[in-house]
């Protein structure tokens, strides 16, 4: 294998004939397997090139490289599910390790602290970003590398809302001021819905800027910026920054702490429209959360218009998927899941004759998983002049959901029900995912 020191960092460029020649026979896991297998003697480099076209030819958000005791297993996280590809010798494990270390910019002689970096691959006129993860463990490091796919990005009327929540956030994010919070775990797809949400107001006459950590897509007309704890420039002093950068629009990568916090809130109540992120399993866990940080309830109810809560469910395979007449439990499920479920999100109607979709055994489409691609399921808490006083009285995550039910929402169970209904999920994977 060539001197790996002598291979140019922070970039890959795939050529063209490469690509489709790999694209062509990676169809599936097997057939990503297999070309790893005849690759594993050519050089290093040649090596990674064909790990990164497998990951992006099979949509994967993730690769994995994970050192066991005598050998290192690659894995690929495929619609959010992880999937064995195979299982490679420490012989091949030790050079790729360096090689992707050094294109990461990461410390080749550092081995037993967390490292993070990341590099750019080219492909045709695609530009990939993969952040690179390089964690200490038990048989060496173990390497996540992150896949930024640009064609990951989509506009609003992509992300699969219902119409009914689809006119709500078209209406919500042409006001002029205010908050927008996305709520969900890591990998339920927030920021994907925040640059739809960017992309839906982009126009020549307002001024967007973000704060993010780190910039996970680029996107045209809009001033992005990076935050960069070791310059000291986090998000609220980048929040501060923004501030006298007069912006109409500020998305704010995740509200972590009580500075970000009470200086979003100023922003939205000054004027300004702001999108940002929290960690929480539900819309009614927002206003916990901002309390939680020390934000002041006054403050919350007048500064948000609305509180999102997402996830991500596999859609069921349309080649291997069978469709048959609901099961008894299945109806019953269904139907005590949606019996307060308002007029505005109803979906199809429900009887014991309903005809809903089941996985398939699995198909070469679908790496035998039998799901392919995954859909956003949703629920948006409106905060309205009512809402707002009921946010004064500082109620319960519990008793805010209620009201909110209440006032109509479909809650993101219910969205998910909704789908099953339309063939597009199953209930397996709807509660895999998600609780009444």
């Amino acid at each position: 294998m060539p001197d790996i020191s002598k291979e140019t960092s922070g970039e890959v460029k795939i050529s063209s004939e490469k690509n489709k020649k790999t694209q062509g026979v990676i169809k599936n896991i097997p057939g990503f397997k297999k070309l790893i297998e005849k690759s594993l003697d050519k050089n290093i480099s040649e090596l990674l090139e064909i790990i990164l076209m497998g990951g992006l030819h099979l949509e994967a958000s993730d690769i994995h490289i994970e050192p066991e005791e005598e050998a290192v297993k690659m894995r690929i996280r495929i619609d959010g599910v992880l999937q064995d590809v195979i299982t490679v010798s420490r012989e091949i494990y030790e050079p790729l390790l360096s090689r992707i270390k050094l294109l990461s910019e990461i410390k080749l002689n550092i081995t037993d602290r967390p490292q993070d970096g990341r590099f750019t691959v080219l492909m045709n006129t695609l530009a990939v970003e993969i952040r690179t993860s390089v964690l200490p463990s038990e048989y060496g490091e173990s390497i996540v590398l992150r896949l930024l796919n640009p064609k990951s990005l989509m506009d609003l009327e992509s992300l699969g809302l219902r119409k009914d929540l689809l006119a709500i956030f078209k209406k919500e994010i042409k006001k002029p001021n205010g908050m927008i919070i996305v709520t969900g775990p890591t990998g339920s797809g927030k920021t994907t819905t925040l640059y739809a949400f960017l992309k839906a107001i982009h126009r020549p006459e307002i001024k967007i800027i973000t704060i993010e950590d780190p910039i996970e897509y680029h996107l045209k007309g809009i001033s992005q910026t990076q935050v960069a704890p070791e310059k000291k420039y986090d998000f609220a002093s980048g929040l501060k920054s923004i501030m006298r950068q007069d912006p109409d629009v500020i998305l704010v990568g995740e509200i972590r702490d009580l500075e970000t916090a009470e200086i979003a809130i100023q922003a939205a109540l000054t004027g300004h429209l702001v999108f940002t992120t929290l960690h929480t399993n539900d819309a009614a866990g927002t206003v916990a959360r901002l309390t939680s940080l020390g934000a002041k309830t006054a403050n919350i109810g007048p500064a948000m218009n609305m509180a999102v809560a997402q996830r991500l469910v596999r859609k069921v395979c349309p080649k291997c998927r069978q469709i048959k007449t609901i099961s008894g439990p299945n109806f019953k499920k269904i139907k005590d899941g949606l019996s307060n479920l308002p007029k505005s999100a109803q979906g199809p109607e429900l009887s014991k004759k309903t005809r809903i979709a089941y996985a398939g055994k699995g198909c070469t489409s679908c790496s035998s998983t039998g799901y392919k691609g995954r859909i956003g399921i949703f629920e948006a808490i409106l905060i309205d002049d009512h809402m707002e006083d009921f946010i004064l009285q500082n109620p319960s995550i519990a008793a805010l959901k209620k009201e909110a039910i209440k006032k109509g929402m479909a809650t993101i169970y219910q969205d998910g029900l909704i789908r099953v209904l339309q063939n597009t999920t199953t209930i397996e994977e709807v509660e895999r995912v998600v609780s009444d």
